[in-house]
């Protein structure tokens, strides 16, 4: 990394679903409350997803939710929450030097789902598909509608990502600032993905979809019981800064952005490759100059299939396994799979443990998989330890695609 660029987290705005703020996510995080519910949806009827119960209106009007898409929706949110929190004098600020760069799992599936299906109640009449369509499902929607509500003149698009997107983002913005594309990023991801129940569907019919008795228990990576991913929205925000311009307005700092990295598995649509995930947490520690053993915490990506979870373990394994004070964590058992938010919210969950030393638990294991039998996992309840300087993010996802991000404490 250019250390001559030094690149900072200032602000952070969030929905998931348990908690609508950093402080409310974190509590719940650390006191073991889950997000997941049942949940109704077309043709597949009663299953279990992780939903958001945050207040559209609070910065957008009936009409604007009507017109624009619910992955906007949640940007608009994250993004005006983010800059809130931030405390930049927004009003003042130079708006075409404001990038916003929001990765996502896919986008339009929602839409097109919706249109077809009111269309099968009209005989198939085209007169009444949506004129609003197009805008809707154009792959740079969600960070379009944030210029759109923000009055934002500077470069947006849309990360595709799979599930590594939301590291993505945040990637693409701390790029554009040491470019000087940008003076500002809002950086991060979104997912809507429970509003389409093709993805429900999908991963049903591969064997992949949870199922439990209790919603609460149906994330469970790492457990022997694991039976499949719960699918989930949210979205995770951040203004990104440089450092100068950070000290020079006197903002309060979460994180230092400390490396990154993004490979390929190149193995198959699916199926992950432990050696490449390995390989791309292995870059990432290389190119921020940084030994595994300084890493404090490893946020893992673990979805709770069988495998994907083994494939991740494996690799952490690898690269971590002689590291006597490197503690593992997991955040989807609280709030199962947000696709492309999870590297971002998922980082977000973590970031408080900068301040108070706490690690938050991976929740739902009752019977530890020995094949995930990682060093250091921290399970069911908090960890203190003596230091948290540096955390390591995880998110990889489908197409072989892998994404690592380290951050750490501003010192």
């Amino acid at each position: 990394m250019n250390n001559d660029e030094r690149i900072v987290i200032t602000g952070v705005g969030l929905t998931s679903p348990n908690g609508n703020t950093l402080s409310e996510f974190r509590n719940n995080l650390l006191n073991a409350v889950s997000g997941v519910q049942k949940f109704t949806t077309r043709y597949i009827g009663e299953t279990l997803a992780g939903i958001c119960n945050f207040d559209p209106l609070k910065y957008q009007k009936k009409k604007d939710l009507r017109r624009g898409t619910r992955a906007g929706s949640i940007s608009i949110y994250c993004a005006n929450e983010a800059v809130a929190d931030s405390g930049i004098d927004f009003e003042k600020f130079d708006k075409p030097r404001i990038g916003v760069y929001i990765g996502t799992t896919e986008h339009g599936n929602v839409e097109t789902e919706n249109e077809i299906y009111n269309l099968s109640q009209f005989d198939y009449d085209t007169k009444i598909w949506s004129h609003h369509h197009n805008p809707r499902t154009v792959a740079n929607n969600p960070a379009g509608e944030v210029t759109l509500n923000m009055k934002i003149t500077g470069p947006h698009y849309t990360i595709g990502g799979a599930c590594a997107a939301g590291n993505l983002g945040i990637i693409q913005g701390v790029q554009m600032l040491k470019l000087k594309e940008v003076d500002l990023a809002i950086a991060g991801g979104v997912s809507e993905s429970i509003h389409t129940f093709g993805i429900f569907a999908a991963f049903r019919n591969e064997g992949a979809l949870a199922s439990h008795p209790d919603p609460t228990k149906a994330s469970r990576p790492f457990d022997s019981a694991r039976n499949g991913i719960v699918i989930s929205e949210g979205g995770c925000l951040y203004t990104l800064e440089r450092l100068s311009d950070a000290l020079a307005r006197g903002a309060k700092i979460y994180a230092e952005i400390a490396s990154y990295a993004s490979n390929s598995d190149a193995l198959d649509f699916v199926l992950p490759n432990s050696e490449r995930q390995a390989e791309c947490i292995t870059l990432a520690l290389k190119r921020g100059g940084i030994a595994p053993e300084q890493i404090d915490l490893v946020n893992t990506h673990a979805t709770s299939t069988p495998q994907g979870d083994v494939s991740e373990c494996n690799a952490v394994k690898k690269v971590f396994g002689a590291c006597e004070k490197t503690y593992v964590n997991n955040t989807k058992s609280f709030i199962g799979h947000t696709m492309g938010a999870a590297g971002a919210l998922e980082l977000a969950g973590n970031l408080d443990s900068f301040n108070d030393c706490v690690i938050h638990p991976t929740i739902n294991i009752d019977n530890l998989d020995p094949a995930c039998d990682v060093k250091n996992l921290v399970v069911n309840k908090p960890k203190k330890v003596d230091k948290v300087e540096y955390i390591l993010n995880n998110s990889f996802g489908m197409i072989g695609i892998n994404s690592v991000l380290i951050v750490k404490k501003y010192k």
